[in-house]
């Protein structure tokens, strides 16, 4: 995969292609379920797509495995491919954003989906690889703001954070941030603004 923007806005506009993975694993549509799960688990993947005669015709994921073979008790060394395939495969365009991939797959309610070119396969993208993208441009831009200055950010299991200014009983006289109890303030400032211009005290003499 290519590397990928460390900002959130960034990375859901940039094209799908930087996020596919190449391991795909292809079987053909009359192998047995066993056959299949083998090879995703020595490749590392969770899915493998069907094909009959070289081209791709369904999916089958362990999800699929588990729940149409294994629970209802079925031999998967008996069960073959094309018997519980999920078929047409959804497919998306190399130049489809991170964001209509996103779309894509909540509105036909599926985790992944393959990435095709003029009837070529180039890789597969899975909302679980996406989400983890999403969660380390979140951590990165927090890294970021944290060194920028000036800049307050806020945490949440130090105190509680109310959106409406209009109900917040204390505000931070740096930040503006609200807050409701005057222990939520004092911790926020001790934490965040020690020594930014006023003696703490004198700070905490201003809500008595």
């Amino acid at each position: 995969m290519s590397s990928v923007p460390d900002d959130i806005s960034s990375l859901l506009s940039m094209p799908i292609e930087h996020c596919i993975d190449t391991s795909v694993v292809l079987l053909e549509s009359d192998k047995f379920t066993d056959e299949a799960l083998n090879l995703m688990k020595e490749k590392g993947v969770r899915s493998v797509l069907v094909s009959h005669l070289g081209e791709v015709v369904g999916i089958v994921s362990k999800t699929d495995i588990l729940f149409k073979v294994m629970s209802q008790g079925r031999n998967p060394g008996k069960v073959r491919l094309r018997e519980i395939m999920t078929s047409p495969v959804m497919a998306v365009a190399p130049n489809n954003t991170v964001q209509e991939t996103l779309s894509i797959m909540d509105k036909h309610v599926i985790r992944q989906v393959i990435v095709s070119s003029h009837s070529a396969v180039l890789g597969m993208v899975s909302r679980d690889d996406i989400f983890e993208k999403i969660h380390m441009a979140t951590i990165s831009t927090a890294h970021t703001a944290i060194k920028g200055t000036p800049v307050c950010i806020i945490n949440p299991k130090a105190i509680l954070y109310m959106k409406d200014l209009s109900i917040a009983k204390l505000v931070c006289p740096y930040c503006e941030s609200p807050f409701d109890t005057k222990e939520g303030l004092s911790n926020h400032i001790d934490r965040l603004h020690s020594g930014s211009g006023l003696l703490e005290g004198d700070v905490r003499r201003m809500f008595e």
